[in-house]
């Protein structure tokens, strides 16, 4: 049998005070007088009393948990997106109740339902795509969402995202700039809107080239391997010289692998990854990468949501941030006899 919680009337009659007076010292510590505050405070450590935030915000009408629910929660942006979120929420006195759909459609259902169950006073969700039923019903409960990097310009909607489409041309403008003419995207555009945009902005830059191509890849240090070993079947002659990859995370098992087998980056290939996740500049080979800035987007994500929940709605409901090139040592002129033909 599961041992009974202690509760008010435990430290009550143990601090031989009334029920109200130890709810005061909870809620409003000055109303009672120190003697009785300090055998309320006595009791409270010797009973092992932990208040129920949950039903006292019920009863009082209102919460200050809000709900996160992160798509990746392995990869370090969504990480830095969350701990944007995580601490302007704590400079709010709120709290977090965190999730990782591991792009899980699913999964992402029943975090959102727990959300609601929990009664949260708002979410920020980094959504799967498409936008989940779950999500939808969320809102339509009333409990305040912003959709965190995604760029949702529909009524009705809160998002906050980067432009990723820039940073595409951003990336493969600086291999172009680099004399590489046989140039790859590594991503896999079907998982996530923000990958098609920056494979959209990669193909906008080298519209007219005849030797660019898209090799598929997972958003993972595996997926940036298994890609390193499809090239590394073919002769060097028919690779190409430089990949974009949609990730950093994906960069860095690409630039793992190459190395394993005797590749040399950027001398013999150049890589280019996308978050500038902190491990990209720490590599034995830093990595040449386009910076979002993910901390700052989850900042804005609480920001808003906050507003919202406040019965306010927010004066610009879709910020849009823009990224950087990040140059590095994983990125270098192609060299000559590499072929660096249109």
């Amino acid at each position: 049998m599961a041992e009974r919680r202690v509760g008010l009337k435990d430290v009550a009659a143990a601090a031989g005070v009334s029920v109200g007076t130890v709810s005061h010292v909870l809620n409003h510590p000055e109303r009672v007088s120190e003697g009785r505050r300090a055998a309320v405070e006595r009791a409270i450590a010797d009973l092992g009393f932990v208040r129920d935030e949950s039903a006292r915000q019920l009863r009082a009408g209102y919460s200050t948990t809000i709900g996160l629910l992160l798509l990746d929660a392995w990869n370090p942006a969504f990480a830095e997106m969350g701990r944007g979120v995580e601490d302007a929420a704590a400079k709010a006195g709120m709290t977090l109740l965190m999730s990782n759909s591991a792009r899980d459609l699913g999964r992402e259902d029943t975090y959102l339902r727990v959300f609601s169950e929990h009664r949260v006073a708002g979410a920020v969700v980094v959504p799967h795509d498409p936008m989940s039923q779950g999500l939808h019903q969320v809102r339509a409960g009333g409990v305040p969402v912003v959709v965190l990097d995604r760029t949702d310009r529909r009524e009705g909607v809160v998002s906050v995202g980067v432009d990723d489409r820039l940073g595409g041309r951003l990336a493969a403008e600086h291999l172009l700039t680099l004399g590489h003419r046989r140039i790859a995207f590594a991503g896999d555009t079907t998982v996530a809107a923000p990958v098609a945009d920056r494979r959209d902005g990669f193909l906008e830059a080298t519209a007219g080239l005849a030797s660019v191509e898209e090799l598929p890849c997972g958003l993972t240090i595996d997926g940036g391997r298994e890609v390193a070993l499809r090239l590394l079947d073919r002769p060097p002659a028919e690779r190409p010289t430089a990949v974009q990859c949609a990730v950093d995370v994906a960069a860095v098992g690409l630039v793992h692998e190459l190395h394993r087998h005797g590749v040399r980056v950027p001398e013999d290939l150049s890589v280019v990854g996308y978050d500038d996740i902190p491990l990209a500049a720490e590599l034995t080979v830093a990595l040449t990468t386009i910076a979002r800035p993910h901390h700052a987007m989850g900042v804005a994500a609480f920001d808003l949501l906050s507003t919202m929940i406040g019965g306010l709605e927010p004066a610009e409901p879709h910020p849009v941030f823009a990224p950087s090139l990040v140059v590095r040592g994983s990125s270098a002129p192609v060299a000559t006899g590499q072929g660096a033909r249109s």
